[in-house]
């Protein structure tokens, strides 16, 4: 049975900011570099990241990240022994919302958990699921469908865009975007799409 999952107009419900915000170095290297220092220290990475769904015209779009040609969800790695919704809430509200929101002020509704990847090696191939050979994987992400209200202000870093990218766009489309990004429409095909318009 579907459900139902309303979403607010990217273009009039929604304002958009930048700030100073501190970002890592995205490239590949630098992303496994300190995966392996942190795996040193600390085990497995855990991480999570929202699916944040708008509509533009009554098409479905998926919030991104934009760094140059580099794409990727909002969330991030969590710290040890915080649960995926908490870490979640956070890492939004660090990345999307203007700085001084709290996370208690957040307009962020944690929905239903959709998928899990795992990085077996410190390598940049993810998988859903763990290769038989693989006893001890270096990375669990998990995905969250990530529900917003009808109004709130977003405010991201200013070497971040963010950028609502159509279903269509992204569906089979691993070379632009990846294979988590372009696995999405399929996550969250159980879902029936309500649109709303909201005035300014």
């Amino acid at each position: 049975m579907q459900k139902n999952l309303t979403l607010y107009n990217f273009n009039t419900s929604y304002s958009f900011g930048k700030e100073e915000k501190k970002e890592k170095e995205q490239s590949v290297t630098s992303k496994l570099t300190r995966l392996k220092e942190s795996y040193e220290k600390e085990g497995q990475r855990r991480a999570v990241e929202g699916i944040i769904i708008v509509h533009d015209h009554g098409h479905p779009h998926i919030l991104l990240l934009q760094d140059n040609s580099y794409f990727k969800l909002p969330g991030g790695k969590l710290k040890p022994g915080e649960n995926d919704v908490e870490g979640l809430i956070r890492k939004l509200t660090k990345k999307l919302s203007p700085t001084g929101t709290s996370v208690a002020d957040s307009p962020w509704e944690i929905g239903d958990h959709v998928s899990t990847w795992w990085r077996p090696n410190f390598e940049p191939t993810l998988y859903p699921y763990i290769p038989t050979h693989i006893t001890k994987p270096k990375e669990c992400k998990k995905m969250f469908v990530v529900t917003l209200p009808e109004k709130c202000k977003f405010a991201v870093s200013n070497e971040l865009s963010l950028i609502a990218v159509s279903l269509y766009e992204i569906y089979n489309n691993s070379q632009r975007y990846g294979p988590v990004i372009s696995s999405i429409p399929a996550l969250i095909s159980k879902y029936n799409f309500v649109c709303l318009n909201v005035d300014n």
